[in-house]
């Protein structure tokens, strides 16, 4: 039996008007969600972009967008 996991990571872009503490509110639901390995803001270089990494196995990209959209209706997926 293999113990392997399959990690992507995936962008998403959180709209301009979104607040810092939608952002905020944004790493803690992505977070909480079962395959989620790590969420990353880059505050200085882009500040409306979440980097996501997860296991494949666990969670779809399309769960971790719906997630975002709870705390920001507009956010994209910009690359996987």
């Amino acid at each position: 039996m293999s113990t392997d996991i399959n990690i992507a990571d995936i962008t998403f872009h959180l709209h301009p008007d979104c607040s810092c503490d939608d952002g905020k509110n944004v790493e803690q639901a992505l977070r909480a969600v079962d395959g989620v390995i790590s969420v990353h803001f880059d505050e200085d270089l882009h500040p409306h972009a979440v980097v996501v990494a997860y296991n494949l196995q666990a969670v779809s990209s399309d769960v971790l967008l719906e997630t975002i959209r709870k705390c920001d209706a507009r956010a994209v997926k910009v690359g996987l």
